[in-house]
Formats: structure tokens, sequence, C-alpha cells
């Protein structure tokens, strides 16, 4: 959270370097005042020049302390008192340098005003010695003293307003740069878990599918045992190498390249690897030609699922894959499964299956649709816009 407030140290220390510079600043008026007075005055007069006018430029520092809290109300009274007392012209021009940071026309042209006129009222104060000078010249002195002082003070609020707007815009960079961060790694976290499901989420439903053959049937023999056992382990190593290859990408391994990615091809071999740990899967496949990469992948990722989640959800069912399409028109992947006809571990669900599947087949342009069969079964279809690559670019 952004804050203009300085430390209170810093702010008395900015405090006090502005009034011992108003203090010293009034000094050559008074001393210029001092050597003008002729020999032998009044002794009222000699006497106001040195204890009324220390005295009321005193006081007009200590009023200068409430110049940010009243800063018009102090202006006026110390350029109206500085008539008074030559020690207290610097005072006047801290002043009127002070409103005018506010950039105020109408504030900065009442201060100048009052300071002129205090400053013309001064000559009635003390019997000053000074050859006689035109009336327009004797304002001139004032006059530059206080556009000196609007000057400098319009330029340090110009500043200040400078510097507040670029302190807000860097603030509004840093959060845009927090809040990009922060979607980054939203967005890292939510690729890594849908890596994670899409590697671990087929093969660990095959295990434990297997596993709860071997928990309620007891009548195997003692080859059939064997052979649960044999793809438990081998679906276990599988699992371990596929989590091995994906942290290995994951964490930015120059030296490990990255696993090639399965594509429509490899879904025969997915629908053998399923039947090898079990499940009675049967593939009918019309597609003619060969997809892009991106919508093979998806298409391979929606078999995986729907053969992730008949072994979960449907253990000893029968599962159809369907795939159909042609280049051209639209690829059609269909996975039905019958009800369960044996029991089997709950496995935990993750929840990111088919959420992420439904926005892959989104990003590539398809519709994903799933439901209960009225047998008691499920199905799970996809619709993937599948173009002609061999198509003739068109000329303009």
């Amino acid at each position: 959270m952004s804050t203009d407030r300085t430390p209170r140290s810093a702010n008395w220390l900015g405090q006090a370097w502005r009034l011992a510079a108003a203090a010293l600043l009034g000094i050559p008026f008074w001393l210029i005042t001092a050597t003008l007075v002729p020999p032998g005055c009044a002794a009222t007069t000699c006497s106001w020049l040195t204890t009324g006018d220390p005295l009321i430029a005193l006081a007009s520092l200590v009023l200068l302390l409430w110049r940010r809290r009243f800063p018009f109300a102090v202006a006026v009274v110390v350029t109206v008192a500085s008539a008074g007392s030559t020690l207290a012209a610097g005072a006047a021009l801290l002043a009127l340098c002070s409103i005018s940071t506010r950039r105020r026309p109408a504030e900065i042209a009442v201060v100048v005003l009052a300071f002129l006129v205090s400053s013309q009222l001064l000559y009635g104060v003390y019997p000053l010695e000074v050859p006689p000078v035109s009336l327009w010249l004797q304002p001139i002195f004032p006059a530059l003293s206080a556009g000196t002082a609007v000057a400098v003070g319009v330029a340090i609020g110009a500043r200040r307003v400078e510097v507040r707007s670029l302190r807000e815009r860097a603030e509004s960079t840093e959060r845009e740069q927090h809040a990009r961060a922060a979607q980054a790694r939203a967005q890292e976290r939510n690729r890594i878990a849908r890596e994670m499901h899409d590697v671990l989420a087929h093969r660990m439903s095959l295990v434990a599918m297997q596993a709860g053959v071997l928990e309620h049937r007891h009548d195997l023999t003692a080859e059939d045992n064997r052979l649960l056992v044999q793809g438990i382990a081998e679906g276990s190593r599988q699992a371990l190498e596929e989590l091995r290859d994906v942290l290995g990408v994951l964490r930015g391994d120059p030296d490990r390249p990255e696993p090639p990615q399965p594509s429509l091809d490899h879904v025969p071999a997915l629908i053998t690897d399923s039947r090898g740990s079990g499940l009675d899967v049967t593939l009918t496949d019309t597609t003619t030609g060969r997809p892009s990469d991106a919508i093979g992948r998806t298409g391979y990722r929606i078999v995986q699922e729907g053969l992730t989640n008949a072994a979960k959800h449907a253990p000893g069912s029968q599962v159809r894959v369907t795939l159909t399409g042609t280049a051209g028109n639209d690829l059609h992947v269909e996975v039905r499964n019958s009800p369960a006809t044996a029991p089997g571990n709950r496995t935990p669900t993750s929840g990111f299956g088919l959420l992420g599947l439904k926005e892959r087949v989104a990003l590539a342009g398809g519709a994903l649709d799933h439901d209960p069969t009225p047998g008691g079964g499920y199905r799970l279809t996809a619709r993937l816009p599948w173009p002609d690559q061999n198509l003739p670019e068109e000329t303009v």
C-alpha cells in the first residue's frame, strides 16, 4: 500500500533547515536597513530595529510551522507581519514560496500583493537615508524577490506532482507485475496438476483395478494371481518412469529431453495396455488420414480419460472406443462403458480429469459431452475439428 508519509525525524529535519534558511535570508535585509538608518536617529525607531524587529521575525518563523496545515492563512499573516520587520522578509519569502507550490493563481496573487504592499509600508517604519528614485523603481527589488520565490515554489510544486505521478505509476506497475506473477503461478500449478493427472491417473487406475481383483476374487489360480501381481508391478514401474519424465521437464533440466507426446496413432497401444490390465476394451477405428499433432494428442487424452474413468468407477464393465472422421470434417471420439459387474476399490478422484479435458477440447475448438446411458453405463463423447492440411492455399 502506497503512502506519502515520511518518517517523523525526516519531517522535522526538513522543517528545521527551511526555517534556518528563512532566518538567514532575512539577515541581509536587516543589515542593509541597519546601515541605512541615519546615526543619531530617534531612540524609539532604533530600539525597534534591535528589539521589535527580531521578535516579529521570530514569531513569523514559529508561525511557519503551521504553513502545511493552514497554508494560505499563514502566508498572508507572515507577509503582512513583514511590514514591521525587515528580518521577517526571509520568513515572508518562504511563505510565498510554500503557497506557490500549490500552484493556485488566486492564492499566489493575494500573497504577492500583500508582500509588495508590506515592503512599501516598511519605508514608513524606519527613516532610511536613500537617494530619491522614481516611484516605479521603488518596488522593483521586492517584485524581483517575490517573483523568484513564486518561480521556485511553482517549480517545486511541479516536481512534486511529477514525482508523485512517477511513484504511483511505479506502484501500479509493481501491482500489475505481482498480479501477472500470481496468474502465472496459478497457470503453472494447473498445468502441473493436469500433467500429473494425464501421467498417473490412467496407470494408477489400472493398478487399483488389478489390486481390487486380487482382493475380491478368491477363486483365481496361482498363474492368474502371478499375472495380476506382475501387472501391478509393471504398471507401477511405468507410472514412476512417466512421472520422472514429467518432473524432469517441469524442473527445466537441459540434459533431459522432453518426452514424446502421444497422438491418435498411440490409441491401439493404449487399448492393448488396458486389456493387459484386465479391462475388456474393443476399438473401432474408421478414421481416414492422420490429424495434426494437437488434434491427435487431444483425441488420445479423451480415450485415456474414458478408460481411466471406466477402470475407476465401472470395474468389470465392457468398454467400447469408437473413432470416426476424415480430414476436412470433424474427428469424433466416443468411449462408452457398460455398468460395473465386479466389485472394486473406491479410488480417490483428483477433480482435474473431465474439467481439464473440457478445457483442452475447448482450446482445440471442439466440444465435449459426458452423461450416463439408459442401461446404467456411461458415455464420453467429443467432437474435434479436423482441417484438411492438403488443401491448396488461397491466393489473393
